[in-house]
């Protein structure tokens, strides 16, 4: 695609919260080389979720108008643990756990970037390489007081909260990342924004031309208050089934609707005030916009034919409330089960989990709900067994 710097300006712009700044950005892009655009990702969990797609589709974007496209996988600071908007110390990952995680992310980050066109890059390669002199220095280019001025660390050095020397550090460690690159833009969260601003510092200390700062939202998860996070268990994964996928997309709050169809599809503006227009003037169901999100957030993780089935499972089960005629089969011994051995057995979870589930109102044996855990059930027959809203199995005796 090969645009104007004015027009790459306005694609690259939308969406974005903070732009330091958009006269440099400029300068960068009249100057006709391709930009070299770094993001970074912390292995802290094995999975990418939807708002890691956030900030990846403007990657993608960078990506789309010719430019190099950086993605750092944080195999040495994952094991320090990013302190943004945490009020405690985050607790160090293993070496074992790191490695473990950072194997499915760059995959999972390919369902989004065009892996022909995108270096990977692993910041231990040059952050473990570092000697303790090394780290002096580093640390010699930056002062206390300026780290002090972020506003989760303020907050716990008033409050006299413990804040460990290891977390001064980060910043300075995903800062040197972009020396390391010689990055020309670094895309975070808003979240990022002082660990971002620390990199442009850090890099004129090492006589390089500061890096273009970019940031994108953050995005709630499915209980609409809390950001999307596995900790919070209000994620939409990557790798979610399809069904599950949709089925999670559709149990958002309204009110999320036009953000998400905003930041994770490619919808046009015109479409987006005519949708948000009409949810906020009761002009249609929300559901009806709901449920076009749902299959196309599907479709992009996991093409049209998954999405169809997804939307089909969803009008089955949830809207006519019948029966799919699709889910897995087991065979099980005739007889009489406690509920609770018979979930375990089918590894539905930990005997607590199931237990959770069942005080919760989420199990139910052949259409009748099962809400005391020492309950029993007798298996002789053909039966089916749902858990929560979406999981359907067909248990047959022998």
């Amino acid at each position: 695609m090969h645009l104007s710097p004015e027009e790459q300006i306005k694609i690259l712009k939308k969406n974005c919260v903070d732009l330091v700044s958009e006269e440099e950005l400029l300068e960068r892009l009249k100057e006709g080389k391709p930009l070299r655009v770094k993001l970074g990702v912390d292995p802290s969990r094995p999975d990418l979720h939807l708002g890691h797609a956030v900030v990846l589709k403007k990657l993608k974007q960078f990506q789309d108008l010719g430019h190099q496209v950086i993605l750092i996988i944080g195999d040495f600071t994952a094991m320090i643990g990013d302190p943004s908007g945490r009020n405690t110390t985050r607790p160090m990952l293993s070496r074992e756990e790191v490695v473990e995680n950072a194997k499915s992310y760059a995959e999972q980050a390919f369902m989004i970037l065009d892996k022909e066109k995108t270096i990977i890059r692993y910041n231990n390669e040059w952050l473990g390489a570092m000697t303790f002199a090394d780290v002096v220095k580093l640390a010699g280019k930056y002062t206390v007081a300026r780290m002090l001025e972020r506003e989760d660390f303020a907050k716990r050095y008033a409050e006299g909260t413990p804040i460990s020397v290891a977390e001064f550090l980060y910043p300075l460690a995903q800062a040197y990342d972009s020396v390391a690159i010689q990055a020309d833009v670094e895309l975070g969260g808003t979240d990022q924004l002082f660990n971002l601003m620390v990199g442009r510092k850090i890099q004129e200390e090492y006589g390089l031309r500061p890096q273009i700062v970019m940031t994108m939202p953050i995005i709630e998860g499915t209980d609409g208050k809390l950001k999307m996070s596995k900790s919070y268990n209000n994620y939409i994964g990557f790798t979610d089934e399809p069904r599950d996928m949709y089925g999670k997309v559709m149990s958002i709050p309204d009110e999320l609707i036009v953000k998400y169809a905003k930041l994770l599809t490619d919808v046009d503006d015109e479409v987006l005030r005519k949708m948000e227009k009409e949810i906020n003037e009761k002009a249609v169901n929300p559901r009806d916009y709901k449920m076009w999100l749902a299959k196309e957030i599907v479709r992009q993780f996991h093409g049209e034919e998954k999405a169809k089935d997804a939307e089909e499972y969803f009008i089955t089960v949830f809207q006519r409330k019948e029966i799919p005629e699709e889910m897995p089969e087991v065979k099980i011994q005739a007889g009489v089960y406690n509920i609770v051995d018979l979930l375990e057995t089918l590894k539905i979870g930990s005997r607590s989990e199931i237990k959770r589930l069942i005080t919760q109102g989420g199990v139910y044996f052949d259409n009748n709900r099962i809400d005391n855990f020492k309950a029993n059930v007798e298996i002789s027959k053909e039966h089916i067994l749902r858990v929560g809203k979406r999981q359907f199995i067909k248990i047959l005796a022998i």
